[in-house]
């Protein structure tokens, strides 16, 4: 039988039922079978523009109910069936039941319903896309860079950047230099001790140490995860007084792919943000950059890439410890938000970000044990438990300050749940840098590798809560 919908409907609703059952009427709709149009206030079941079954031959417009339920009549349904509304309010829906679905068990019936959630699924769905072995893949790897008293030594710097760095100092900016630094920031015995991870450029990914091993194997030889960092541009927002984005979405599942043949197990994104007295960061720029992020993320999980999110307030600005505090809650809930909605799976997750610091210019001294404690609250207003780790850049710190505020925070901690350590770049390797002034442009790789090692023990120590930092360390002093 054929029951038309109230005449509260709307008049697409009644023009499609009426259309039903002309065809119906006509052999239209193939064999005669009983058919129920149930009302059900819990809302509609059809969405989109357009509807079609096969099955009943029916087509028409304005929705389309991807499989069947129970209906509030009790018909059990089991077979896909085309409604015309798509109202929300009146919720109306046909349900087909042939005579051996009417007598359809209620564990059937779950099981279609289970169904219909799974093919409309709603955002925050935790990675249900990835297999059950991509998600061990993912914990195993953030498993294993979250290892108490070790951090990531970060060797990402382009071309450009580590030639700066090298030209400075009256080294030649050539492949094959930046090849042997690599090499002895990779090598150098006993650094596998405190560190878990590296971060590689591009073009290190693909070059071979002096015994012809790629470098990410030698590392993983070494027990020490390699990763990578994507090509990115920046890109500054129009209108918003220097806001930023960075540009690298496009083609990025291709590298990433690409990357993991070549054997990195993760990547690495980072989005700077400025402090201002205009009022930047925008919530244009906040929004966009941690959205960004997010869908990073979620390509790089899609690909087998452990994805670190580096959500990076720079330190330049007047800007005092409490503006830091909130300027960088306000990032990461945004970014935790975004994550979440976009259905990456949380466990499969690094987080790099910035140490909580008054800005550089700050007029206002602040003792380690504040910052160490702005830290600490930052991360317990917002940070899910689910992350494993965080690990702080150094940002233009010195290694004595980021040191001492690493130790500082470890001992505040508390309970917190967190691997709390380092990912440094430039408090690690701008004292090397100072060592090659007098070499008339070679490389001194053996002093270099022995002062490396020295400031890893410091980085290990304060990724403990162990390091003795010297009186003032880590503290900010006007200037």
């Amino acid at each position: 039988h054929l029951s038309f919908p109230p005449a509260e409907a709307g008049p697409r609703t009644r023009r499609g039922m009426r259309s039903f059952a002309r065809k119906q009427r006509s052999g239209g709709c193939g064999a005669a079978v009983p058919l129920a149009l149930a009302a059900s206030t819990a809302g509609a079941l059809w969405t989109g523009s357009t509807f079609a079954s096969p099955a009943l031959g029916l087509r028409g417009s304005r929705g389309v109910v991807a499989n069947a339920r129970i209906s509030s009549s009790g018909v059990a349904a089991s077979e896909s069936v085309a409604a015309g509304s798509n109202s929300s309010s009146a919720g109306y829906r046909i349900v087909f039941a042939a005579s051996a679905a009417a007598a359809a068990s209620a564990v059937a019936a779950r099981g279609l319903r289970r169904r219909v959630v799974r093919e409309a699924r709603r955002s925050c769905h935790g990675g249900a896309h990835l297999s059950k072995e991509a998600k061990a893949e993912l914990a195993k790897v953030c498993a294993a860079i979250a290892v108490s008293g070790k951090g990531i030594t970060a060797c990402d710097e382009s071309a450009g950047t580590i030639g700066i760095r090298f030209e400075a100092v009256g080294i030649e900016n050539t492949e094959e230099h930046r090849r042997l630094y690599r090499q002895m920031l990779f090598q150098t015995e006993g650094v596998g001790e405190y560190l878990s991870a590296a971060i590689l450029d591009p073009e290190t990914m693909y070059q071979k140490n002096d015994e012809g091993v790629l470098f990410p194997e030698a590392l993983t030889a070494r027990n020490i995860i390699p990763g990578v960092k994507p090509h990115l541009k920046v890109y500054e927002l129009p209108g918003t007084d220097g806001d930023t984005v960075m540009q690298g979405l496009d083609s990025l599942a291709v590298r990433c792919r690409e990357y993991k043949a070549a054997g990195a197990k993760f990547a690495k994104w980072r989005s700077p943000i400025a402090i201002t007295v205009g009022g930047a960061p925008s919530r244009l720029a906040v929004e966009s950059n941690m959205r960004d992020l997010a869908r990073y993320a979620l390509i790089c999980q899609d690909e087998g890439l452990v994805p670190i999110v580096e959500p990076d307030v720079i330190m330049k600005g007047d800007h005092d410890l409490e503006t830091a505090v909130a300027v960088n809650v306000q990032l990461q809930s945004s970014l935790y938000k975004e994550m979440l909605e976009h259905g990456v799976y949380m466990e499969g997750t690094i987080l790099k970000t910035n140490m909580v610091n008054p800005g550089l210019s700050c007029p206002t001294a602040f003792s380690v044990e504040e910052i160490a404690e702005a830290n600490v609250a930052t991360l317990r207003r917002v940070m899910p438990v689910a992350i494993p780790g965080v690990n702080f850049l150094s940002g233009g710190q010195s290694l004595e300050d980021a040191a001492a505020r690493l130790n500082a925070i470890n001992k505040a901690k508390s309970n917190s749940p967190w691997n709390i350590s380092f990912s440094w770049s430039a408090a690690l390797q701008m004292p090397l840098f100072e060592l090659c002034r007098e070499t008339k442009g070679v490389l001194p790789l053996k002093e270099m590798g022995e002062l490396y090692l020295k400031e890893l023990k410091i980085a290990g120590a304060a990724a403990l809560g162990k390091h003795s930092p010297k009186e003032g360390e880590g503290a900010h002093v006007p200037k």
